[in-house]
This record gives structure tokens, C-alpha cells and sequence, in this order.
């Protein structure tokens, strides 16, 4: 399961990268990646609630990322980092269901995969100063 749940969320990544970077819309970008990756049905809702909760609830998000990362000001950082951020708070605020080391797990395994040499270590510093306030 962790591994179709990774594939969720690097597909989530992609779409709020694509949202963020060049201001597409959220629901044809989706659309087309979910159906490029073949994801089965229940990821793909998965996907698409993680998507959604994290466009409906960016103004809050933001502002936990700002608190706890003051030196970069949210439309300085990487697009990739900020999203990744994004997905992660998401996942540990609003869902909820996912246990907190999860969420930071994946969130430094997906900047390992898609961010800078530094984007690992930097979403590490900020998520564990997000939970440690949880």
C-alpha cells in the first residue's frame, strides 16, 4: 500500500507543481496525470481528496510554513519544496489519518526525489518543527 500511496502523492506533487508553477487548472492537470499513471480507482480518489484538501486549505498551510520557515518567504521558496510542504501539512492538519512520521517520511523521500540537494534537509527542519507542535 505505501508504495501505490508514494505514487499518489508524487502524482499530487506533479498536478500542485504544475498548478503553482504555471497556473493550470487543478482539475485537467489531475485528470491527465491520474490517467497517464494508470493508478487504480481508490488512489486515484485518494489523489484527487489529497489535491483538493491541499488547494482548499493553501492560505492556512502557508501559514504554517511561514512560522516555521521565517527565512523563506513562501513565494521565494522552490515551487517543488513548497508543495511538498504543502501535501505533508496536509496530510498531518487536515486529514489526519496519516501517522506524522509517515507524512514526514514521504515528504523527504518525495524532495529526494524531485527537489534540490538541500530540499531533503530543509523539509525535514520544517515538518519536524510543524510536529513537534502537534
Amino acid at each position: 500500500m505505501a508504495g501505490v500511496r508514494r505514487k499518489s502523492r508524487i502524482i499530487a506533487l506533479q498536478s500542485l507543481f504544475e498548478v503553482d508553477a504555471v497556473g493550470h487548472n487543478p482539475e485537467p492537470a489531475l485528470d491527465r496525470l491520474i490517467e497517464e499513471s494508470s493508478l487504480p480507482d481508490e488512489s486515484a480518489a485518494f489523489t484527487r481528496q489529497l489535491v483538493r484538501d491541499v488547494l482548499d486549505n493553501k492560505d492556512s498551510i502557508d501559514v504554517i510554513i511561514q512560522k516555521h520557515a521565517p527565512a523563506w518567504p513562501i513565494n521565494q521558496m522552490a515551487v517543488v519544496d513548497r508543495n511538498i510542504l504543502r501535501i505533508a501539512i496536509c496530510e498531518i492538519k487536515v486529514i489526519g489519518s496519516v501517522p506524522i512520521k509517515v507524512a514526514i517520511n514521504e515528504a523527504v523521500e518525495l524532495a529526494k526525489a524531485f527537489g534540490s540537494d538541500t530540499s531533503p534537509k530543509f523539509v525535514n527542519g520544517v515538518l519536524g518543527s510543524v510536529s513537534e507542535k502537534v
